[in-house]
């Protein structure tokens, strides 16, 4: 699959504004500061194809990036940011909730994002838990691993299977946008999620 091949395709702050699904779909989600835009850049290889902020809770749209003809990316809105309108909240938390309850969409897989640094939020496990309940296939994506040293890191990777939902069968991917670590972990994932006959998540991770 060709990263380098990609566009951005639009942006929707409505449910019924989303077309029904026209490729296979992967969804990216997390709470609003867990670097989510970074980690889509990393991944596509692109500096700002997805708008980083330094100011949390800014994504407040559903955005669709399409990758090579092949998949669509979507971004969905963070959740847990607390300094906005609770009209906003309950739009975020309907768009995101409305997006994975539709059972019509081509939905193949969701990358969870928890931040590597501490243990997962309620609002994280409360995911988890949905997806689980929803036979939503997911991964969990530890991000900004480079912030631990390696006593750090094998600490909260020991910890996070029993903070979250199903952790010893979860599929846990550590990930940095500095470094580039688990870049490759994650296009190999995709790229076996979107092969002929593929719809679930894989059993592990490298």
């Amino acid at each position: 699959m060709n990263y380098h091949n990609v566009s951005f395709l639009a942006s929707y702050g409505l449910l019924k504004q989303i077309p029904p699904s026209r490729r296979l779909e992967i969804a990216f989600a997390g709470r609003s500061n867990v670097g989510k835009s970074s980690l889509i850049n990393k991944l596509l290889g692109r500096k700002a194809l997805a708008r980083v902020s330094a100011v949390p809770g800014k994504t407040a749209t559903i955005n669709f990036y399409d990758l090579d003809g092949a998949v669509h990316l979507v971004d969905l809105p963070g959740y847990g940011y607390a300094k906005v309108a609770k009209s906003e909240k309950v739009r975020w938390a309907g768009l995101i909730e409305g997006y994975l309850n539709d059972n019509e969409r081509d939905l193949g897989l969701v990358f969870l994002l928890v931040d590597m640094r501490h243990p997962p939020t309620r609002l994280d496990c409360d995911m988890a838990n949905y997806l689980i309940e929803t036979e939503r296939p997911f991964v969990v994506v530890l991000t900004k691993a480079d912030k631990l040293n390696k006593t750090e890191r094998e600490k909260r990777l020991a910890a996070i299977a029993d903070e979250l939902p199903c952790g010893e069968q979860l599929t846990i991917v550590p990930f940095s946008a500095q470094t580039g670590e688990g870049v490759d972990v994650l296009r190999g994932i995709i790229e076996e999620i979107s092969a002929p006959g593929e719809s679930a998540a894989p059993d592990s991770a490298e």
